[in-house]
């Protein structure tokens, strides 16, 4: 039987990366296998995509999927820069960066929120396990107040919620999955890769050496006891046509069109919810951290916000690539700029 390509002419084996070294049930690889499926089904070309890391359990993960495309770990926390140097330098790649909770929401907060407003084309995923497994299972950042921990105590502080940092920083895609929820995880990836602008997705992905009792909020019993999908979501590639344009009612279905005429298809649970309302977006995260609900899906999107590229009106052609008389001012110009000094 001949292996099956996509359209690019790929196995599904040539998106993989090597062995994982992590341990053995780690979320964190079922969440690499997924940005495989997705990259394969997108028909993406590895080389076309630059990886990014910072440091832990999760920065190590790039290393397992698109063996063939470009990487680079770099510091602990710095990661936003790197990545916003590299896109910066060349629009026409796909930047996709892998970070995790310690990473993201303590020393990489403020390049993290920066990152944000700027609004860089960039996919941001956050796999979100509330310990430094790395270093031996300390508290993060994102780990629940009174979690208690074999070698650590109890914690005594309020977490940081990732999903609501990137929301109020001025994300323009922001999504929560689980990685005991690989189809959604998948489909999100997706969603996130064709939007245009940083799409940060907050992943759980329990740590099953330091922090797996069912008790904690970052545990697979936990999340598989109080997971709340806002909708059913399904990523479509572009067409022209359009699926449905009712009012968004429970059971019924809402198309959301990303940039590239891609669409993400929505189908509605329980609530009455518009991932393109910014205000609504707010009280659901609210009402999670309140009731103790693992909201995912889709949690906001915005189409409209002009991408850092866009802002600066960069060319298609790579910057170092642009030779020195497209670059250097001529001469009239620099004596306009030196006039408006005077």
């Amino acid at each position: 039987m001949a292996t099956q390509v996509n359209l690019a002419g790929l196995t599904k084996a040539e998106y993989r990366g090597h062995p994982s070294t992590l341990c053995q049930g780690c979320g964190h690889n079922s969440i690499s296998s997924q940005i495989i499926a997705a990259a394969y089904e997108l028909n993406i070309v590895p080389e076309n995509v630059v990886k990014f890391s910072g440091i832990g359990c999760s920065s190590k993960s790039p290393t397992y999927f698109l063996n063939r495309s470009y990487g680079f770990n770099g510091l602990h926390g710095r990661m936003p820069s790197i990545a916003t140097g590299a896109m910066f330098g060349d629009v026409t790649l796909k930047g996709l960066g892998v970070s995790g909770d310690g990473d993201t929401a303590s020393i990489g907060m403020g390049q993290f929120k920066h990152m944000l407003r700027r609004n860089l084309d960039f996919v941001y995923i956050v796999e979100n396990n509330g310990v430094y497994g790395l270093t031996k299972g300390q508290f993060s950042a994102t780990a629940e107040r009174g979690l208690e921990l074999k070698y650590q105590g109890t914690n005594p502080y309020s977490p940081v919620d990732i999903c609501a940092e990137a929301l109020i920083g001025g994300a323009s895609f922001i999504a929560r999955s689980f990685a005991g929820d690989p189809k959604q995880v998948k489909e999100l990836i997706k969603a996130a890769i064709s939007h245009k602008g940083v799409a940060v997705l907050d992943i759980i992905s329990p740590c099953v050496t330091f922090n797996n009792d069912d008790h904690a909020m970052h545990s697979y019993g936990w999340a598989k006891d109080h997971e709340a999908p806002l909708h059913d979501i399904s990523y479509i590639p572009p067409r022209e046509e359009i699926m449905l344009e009712e009012e968004f009612e429970p059971g019924e279905v809402r198309e959301v069109e990303l940039h590239d005429g891609s669409q993400i298809i929505l189908k509605k649970l329980e609530r009455d919810y518009d991932p393109t309302d910014r205000e609504a977006a707010v009280q659901i995260l609210e009402q999670a951290y309140r009731n103790h609900w693992l909201i995912t899906g889709l949690i906001y999107v915005n189409t409209d916000q002009p991408t850092l590229a866009e802002i600066h009106n960069l060319p298609d052609e790579p910057l170092n690539r642009l030779t020195a008389d497209r670059l250097r001012p001529a001469a009239d110009t620099i004596k306009m700029v030196n006039e408006m000094m005077f």
